[in-house]
């Protein structure tokens, strides 16, 4: 599987921080689409693909795809892919709506309320509808799906070129020299970091600069604690991230970052060097997704070994009316069509993805996307098959702390998140903040 090694840190840092970052200007994209419609019906002449500099992954694959699978489609349709930095997507996503020019098909923008904004000015294909005209609506697994609808107020605005639910990444050798055995409990994770701490071992690896992998722990203790809708309720109205057990839930990942669990300066640490951390042995755990089982199968990145890697489940909470087995879940790059430019070419490129996307991205990249695997692909590591069989069995999924959250409190949660780890703000002022920031949207 040395082609996992394709996979660069620089695209997962990017991955992610197009899930979680909110810098879109809704007002200025409502402005720019003025409810004017999809607008007249266009023959397309390419495939045309906007994506971002710093992801090949997607890219790379339905390169693969025209070459081979998909190249009936290729000759009626040449791909054509076009390249944005990250920072500046939401502004050309923007520029080409007011134009009424996107391409066939691009990259979401760094929050759904983007993407919504699209669709509700009817820039953005019905994929449910047209993948079901096609006949491949059965060729997406029914997790990922629901991800989506979750994510875009029950619309399948975009395909899932990725697939990942989120966990704690575990050295399984430390574990077993210093007895400790995979927690199941909050409790018991809080004493593995404590005797993992007491011997010399930071507990924990996180980037404190990127703000998201903190507050996922936050609403990894929420949903275990108050059940998979803690979070829905207060994009509802009917909670308060200043209620006591939410400021609870703040506190108990406050206290980890006082007893020094996450190491020094975490608030400097990039995604990168929160990778190399637990890769290089340095930290013995890391909350991440499973877009970094690229990373952990490449052994210039991983000094520990595949083989010492764990997977376990976000542990559950006493007296909590969560489960374990609802994992945090995402979509990753979701990819949209424009609905003028979605043909019958559009939809023979999107037939022969939906068929042969998951095969080619996995065992070409080490990927896991939202589409069925319809050819046998051997897992690099035992860590991978864990969590490619996690998914296939996952049968309720929950989304991260942010999912629902307005652009604005998105920015605030994440670029406070480290205060709150350090010290700087306490629970209470934490989530008074990011509230004050939701009730402002």
């Amino acid at each position: 599987m040395s082609s996992r090694a394709l996979v660069t840190r620089r695209t997962h840092r990017t991955r992610l921080a197009l899930l979680t970052t909110g810098v879109a200007s809704i007002s200025l994209l409502a402005t720019a689409c003025g409810g004017t419609g999809g607008g007249t019906s266009t023959t397309p002449k390419e495939f045309s693909y906007l994506s971002v500099t710093e992801n090949t992954t997607v890219k790379n694959a339905l390169t693969s795809l025209s070459k081979g699978a998909c190249k009936p489609a290729q000759e009626a349709l040449p791909l054509k892919v076009e390249t944005v930095p990250q920072a500046s997507l939401d502004q050309k996503l923007q520029l080409l709506a007011g134009q009424d020019a996107l391409p066939v098909q691009f990259a979401a923008g760094n929050a759904p309320a983007l993407t919504q904004q699209l669709e509700n000015s009817g820039k953005v294909a019905d994929l449910e509808g047209e993948l079901t005209k096609l006949g491949v609506f059965d060729q997406l697994e029914p997790a990922a799906v629901s991800t989506i609808k979750a994510l875009y107020g029950g619309k399948m605005d975009v395909l899932p070129y990725e697939y990942n639910i989120e966990g704690i990444f575990y050295n399984k050798k430390v574990f077993e020299v210093h007895g400790i055995k995979a927690p199941g409990t909050w409790a018991e994770l809080r004493d593995a970091a404590a005797k993992l701490e007491a011997e010399g071992i930071q507990p924990f690896s996180a980037s404190g600069q990127q703000g998201w992998p903190l507050t996922r722990l936050i609403s990894g203790y929420l949903h275990r604690s108050l059940g998979p809708d803690a979070l829905q309720k207060v994009a509802d109205g009917k909670a308060k991230l200043t209620d006591p057990a939410y400021v609870k839930a703040a506190q108990e990942v406050a206290d980890l970052g006082k007893k020094g669990y996450f190491g020094k300066g975490v608030g400097s640490i990039d995604y990168d060097t929160a990778m190399n951390q637990f890769l290089s042995g340095k930290a013995a755990m890391f909350y991440m997704g499973s877009w970094a089982l690229a990373n952990i199968a490449d052994g210039k990145q991983n000094k520990v070994g595949a083989e010492n890697v764990g997977f376990l489940p976000f542990p559950a909470v006493a007296g909590g009316k969560g489960s374990v087995d609802q994992y945090p879940s995402n979509v990753g790059l979701g990819i949209a069509l424009s609905e003028k430019s979605f043909d019958k070419n559009t939809g023979a490129w999107v037939s022969c993805i939906a068929k042969n996307y998951g095969s080619t991205a996995l065992k070409d990249h080490g990927a896991i996307s939202g589409f069925k695997v319809n050819t046998e692909v051997k897992d690099a590591n035992e860590v991978t098959t864990q969590v490619r069989d996690t998914i296939s069995s996952s049968k309720q999924n929950v989304l991260w702390f942010e999912a629902l959250f307005s652009t604005k409190a998105t920015t605030v949660s994440q670029t406070n998140a480290a205060g709150l780890v350090s010290g700087s703000l306490s629970p209470q002022q934490f989530m008074q903040t990011v509230q004050d920031a939701l009730a402002a949207k």
